[in-house]
């Protein structure tokens, strides 16, 4: 079992999963929508770390990044990127992945779910958690499956709510779910697990329950923040009618994590969440830490600056390639140009600012104007350079988050819109000399009025697009003509 496929690389867990793999000496390849997240791990130029771009809503991509791998680790979940939907996403990403995984070399698939999934009036969240796990374990290919209650760590979401909580409010009226029992665990025990059960041949195909060694209410583990925190014991008055909703308001307000993913955690709160046996300790004995130790690490490394992955890390970035989700328009175009994949990128790397947009200009400074009196970015933002771009800088009203020298470079619209849009344009060479430009743009519309906006544009594309993919031609023809002339001027010398 050398050779690991992590799939949920960039989220909180995976994105700590990853470096203890390679320090095993494990080859990693990691599939991930948007390797750029993963630019700034300092694991990133590993010899054994393989980062491969793909999504999977996409069972190539899949199969391609399955291939000749013994593990695939699958630590993905919706409820960060997909709204109200995230459980339906949560299955239609599982099916796609053992699909994409049928009649690969792959022997073993390594889950992490949710303690408290067997239990009856289960929350939303426990139940996606627990159809991902069935569906992971109708594939032919042996599943483990652990199961963790709070996992307590600098950056996790819960560990953040709690935090926050205890922090801010001296008095909390609260819901009844304080009085339920959970046994949490600290992140460094869930990696030693996922790590460890590797070299366990009797932890394949069973479903492993991982706790602490601390059970515990969550009103009793507030306390235990304080005392952590230097603070006073908190008074907590639990009342029978607050609901999620109102709870997850309360906490989006009161901490970091907002409403949309607060909800389905405080609906999970309600479910006992304890260990129903002790497999873990028997197959895989080592350190256990209670909650009182998970939390001075966690607080320790937040006071050193220390964070190695963050809950809000997880899911899309707004612009990732392949939205999940809704219906996605696209405009596409494509032009051969007389020039090489460096001429035709340096001429798109001119986009915006006082170089503009290769005609039209007066509907871009149109728009730009219209989106300022809406309390958008405008055009007024202007771009770093002229002709230098770097990934996440501003153009405009545009973020590029998309950037591969020769190759790509992907625009994130910030502009005031009633959806998500980006426009990208992606360089191949042809032959020697000449190359093809494909220029996408994509735009998720939000609601009725997001349809209208699109197609009240479509007869503007129809102009701004075919001339823009002009002007780089032109452009990147006359880069390249340069390029001949000096080479001649020089040989005459």
């Amino acid at each position: 079992m050398s050779r690991v496929l992590v799939c949920g690389a960039t989220g909180y867990v995976g994105g700590r999963l990853v470096p203890r793999l390679l320090e095993e000496g494990l080859q990693v390849r990691c599939l991930v929508r948007s390797p750029e997240k993963m630019s700034d791990f300092e694991c990133r130029d590993h010899p054994n770390l393989t980062i491969i771009q793909g999504t999977l809503d996409d069972e190539d991509s899949i199969r391609d990044a399955a291939s000749d791998v013994d593990v695939a680790y699958y630590l993905v979940h919706a409820m960060i990127s997909a709204g109200d939907d995230y459980d339906f996403r949560d299955r239609e990403l599982a099916n796609n992945f053992i699909r994409g995984l049928k009649g690969s070399t792959c022997q073993r698939i390594i889950y992490l779910g949710g303690l408290g999934e067997m239990g009856p009036d289960l929350s939303k969240h426990l139940l996606s958690r627990r159809e991902v796990a069935e569906i992971l374990q109708s594939s032919e290919i042996p599943t483990t499956v652990f199961r963790a209650a709070m996992i307590i760590g600098s950056g996790s979401a819960s560990f953040e709510i709690l935090r926050y909580l205890v922090d801010r409010l001296p008095i909390m009226i609260t819901p009844k779910w304080v009085n339920v029992e959970t046994q949490p665990i600290a992140i460094r025990d869930v990696l030693r697990y996922l790590v460890q059960c590797l070299d366990v041949s009797e932890t394949v195909g069973r479903v492993v329950d991982i706790g602490g060694t601390d059970v515990l209410t969550y009103c009793e583990m507030m306390q235990v923040m304080a005392t952590a925190n230097g603070l006073s014991k908190r008074l907590i008055l639990p009342v029978p009618v607050l609901t999620p909703r109102l709870s997850s308001g309360w906490i989006s307000w009161v901490t970091p994590v907002n409403a949309r993913i607060a909800r389905p955690l405080a609906e999970g709160l309600r479910n006992r969440t304890v260990c129903r046996d002790d497999m873990a300790i028997q197959l895989m004995p080592g350190p256990l830490r209670g909650v009182k130790e998970a939390i001075d690490a966690a607080l320790g490394k937040l006071a050193a600056g220390e964070i190695e992955t963050r809950w809000s890390t997880a899911g899309e970035m707004p612009g990732d390639p392949s939205w999940s989700g809704g219906t996605t328009f696209r405009d596409e175009r494509s032009l051969e140009v007389n020039a090489t994949c460096q001429d035709a990128f340096h001429a798109i790397c001119q986009i915006g600012g006082k170089y503009g947009y290769w005609g039209a200009d007066w509907l871009w400074s149109l728009r730009g104007w219209m989106d300022k009196l809406v309390g958008g970015p405008g055009l007024r933002r202007g771009r770093r350079h002229p002709t230098e771009i770097r990934f996440g800088e501003a153009i405009d009203f545009w973020r590029v988050n998309g950037y591969h020298p020769c190759e790509l470079v992907r625009l994130h619209a910030e502009m005031k819109l009633p959806g998500k849009a980006e426009l990208e344009f992606h360089i191949e060479p042809v032959s020697e000399g000449r190359c093809k430009v494909r220029q996408t743009a994509r735009f998720r519309p939000k609601g009725l009025l997001g349809l209208a906006y699109w197609y009240s544009v479509l007869p503007i594309h129809c102009f701004v697009f075919p001339t823009m993919l002009n002007g780089i031609k032109r452009d990147a023809e006359a880069m390249a003509g340069q390029t001949v002339d000096t080479c001649l001027a020089e040989r005459g010398r």
